[in-house]
């Protein structure tokens, strides 16, 4: 989005990728900021709603010290395993997992990540159990899969397609509550029949934010430059590519999102035990 924010807004809008820490260490930099509306963050699930609760020494309140300017993309996770698994789908895998607790292994681009919570959330409401390994990324993460120290993964689809596509890998499901449109023959999560599974659903997302106590007025101002973006075709189009959906909205909508999925996650991540130093 960034060239068309240019012209939206007439000035330039620069870059800098901070990933430290899962996301934490920017989007912490953007919560001290002056809110003036000149630094932003594009921040995720990760260090707005599963971060109170990976880190005991979180250095913001993504609620109170972060003010939502608007949803940019979503995407769902996939869940796929290794080809020598003995289940095909969702109904099948748990089945599985009931009658061979601890037998098998899923593998997560990183502790707490979207990638670790999407299995455990599954193991939860389904009252299962595999085991988890994490791993720092995807590449390492797959590579795992593929050699079937691990069985399981659940990750982006930009991460797993070219692995299914050689036959290396096999989907089982999608984790939107709808059928991924990249993705349209790989049923949903929800649409396995199991009964502790509909409903279910599982996105990470993205979105801008900047600095508590930033003048409405100059919210509504990023926003309208951040919507304006994202409409346009050409940015669409790339987007899409990558695998993301595009969104857009009002600074309540995403920040509603950060709080629901707060509340949603809150749970599922003590019972994993899940922890950050």
């Amino acid at each position: 989005m960034q060239d068309r924010l240019k012209d939206n807004l007439g000035q330039a809008v620069v870059v800098e990728n901070k990933p430290q820490a899962g996301g934490t260490v920017g989007t912490n930099e953007v919560a001290k900021s002056t809110p003036d509306g000149h630094t932003w963050v594009m921040s995720y699930n990760g260090p707005l709603s599963f971060a109170p609760y990976l880190y005991p020494k979180l250095s913001y309140h993504p609620e109170k010290d972060l003010q939502a300017v608007m949803i940019t993309t979503s995407q769902p996770n996939v869940i796929a395993a290794n080809i020598h698994l003995p289940a095909q789908n969702m109904r099948e895998l748990t089945s599985l997992l009931k009658t061979s607790p601890g037998k098998y292994n899923f593998a997560s681009v990183g502790n707490g990540s979207s990638s670790h919570l999407t299995m455990e959330y599954i193991k939860a409401v389904t009252q299962t159990y595999a085991v988890h390994i994490p791993f720092n990324g995807s590449p390492p993460a797959v590579m795992s899969t593929l050699s079937g120290d691990t069985q399981l993964i659940a990750s982006v689809p930009t991460v797993l397609a070219p692995q299914v596509k050689q036959g290396r890998l096999k989907y089982l499901a999608v984790t939107s509550a709808q059928r991924y449109a990249l993705l349209p023959d790989v049923p949903t999560v929800a649409e396995s029949g199991v009964p502790e599974l509909k409903g279910f659903e599982a996105l990470a997302w993205n979105g801008v934010l900047v600095a508590a106590g930033t003048p409405r007025a100059v919210v509504d101002r990023i926003n309208s430059a951040l919507n304006a973006a994202l409409n346009d075709p050409a940015v669409k189009e790339r987007l899409k590519a990558a695998g993301l959906e595009p969104i857009g909205g009002t600074p309540e909508q995403f920040a509603k999102l950060i709080h629901d999925e707060s509340v949603k996650w809150a749970p599922i991540i003590k019972r994993s035990g899940a922890r950050i130093d």
